[in-house]
């Protein structure tokens, strides 16, 4: 497993319950990436203003290392849960925003990570799914999203996660898995330690339009239940792709 500490965080200042005037130069935005160029900009104006971002790359042949822009680019081996990790041990500061390449953070996120931040790092807040899609299948889907993350703590990576590197360091880092390392995160963070923050992020629908609503929807929850019997991820994966 990747290590979360990094050379360019000491945690100096840092001790547990002592931090205040937080701001969002105290956050490192992560996100992986693989052929990810029509919406990684999207993405990167939304998030526009914290203290870094880093792109980390998966092996892209579609110039989304040249879409990263100012972005701090890592090569990573391919693999979300590899490339999260990669991030992580890249990261120069003490919260962490992992953030998928085809989502947009509406404006109003930066006050709602604002008011976690400030609240203390006992707590990883992720946001309130949205598709970008007037389809009524979308709001169906994002009710069940919500439902889902609320009643059983289960947010998926598509909702972004905002935490501190200490509560995610306590709950074991992030695993380099294959698929599914949103969820076995979220059930290590457990539900009393997740919050939905007050402010959308926007997703693509793409994999849905393409694949059928109901469709690709079944088949996540195949997965979900995989993972939960104990399948392992690698074997989840194959099925996925």
């Amino acid at each position: 497993m990747f290590s979360i500490r990094s050379e360019g965080y000491t945690g100096k200042g840092e001790a547990l319950g002592q931090e205040h005037n937080m701001n969002l130069s105290d956050i490192s935005v992560i996100i992986p990436t693989l052929n990810a160029a029509a919406g990684l900009p999207g993405a990167l104006a939304a998030v526009a203003g914290v203290g870094e971002v880093i792109v980390v790359d998966g092996g892209s042949r579609d110039g989304t290392v040249a879409a990263a822009g100012s972005a701090r680019v890592v090569q990573g081996a391919r693999g979300r849960g590899t490339q999260f990790a990669a991030g992580i041990a890249a990261a120069r500061h003490p919260w962490l925003l992992l953030l998928h390449a085809d989502t947009r953070l509406a404006p109003e996120w930066r006050g709602a990570a604002l008011r976690l931040m400030q609240a203390g790092e006992a707590k990883a807040g992720y946001f309130r799914l949205s598709f970008d899609s007037a389809d009524p299948r979308a709001r169906r889907l994002e009710r069940v999203v919500a439902w889902r993350s609320r009643v059983f703590g289960l947010p998926y990576g598509d909702q972004g996660l905002l935490i501190h590197r200490a509560l995610l360091d306590r709950a074991g880092g992030m695993r380099p898995l294959p698929l599914m390392e949103d969820v076995d995160l979220a059930r290590r963070l457990g539900r009393g330690r997740l919050v939905a923050l007050d402010a959308t992020a926007l997703t693509s629908p793409v994999r849905y339009e393409r694949d059928g609503w109901r469709r690709r929807s079944l088949r996540n929850l195949g997965c979900l239940a995989l993972w939960f019997l104990g399948v392992p991820p690698r074997l989840i994966a194959k099925l996925y792709a």
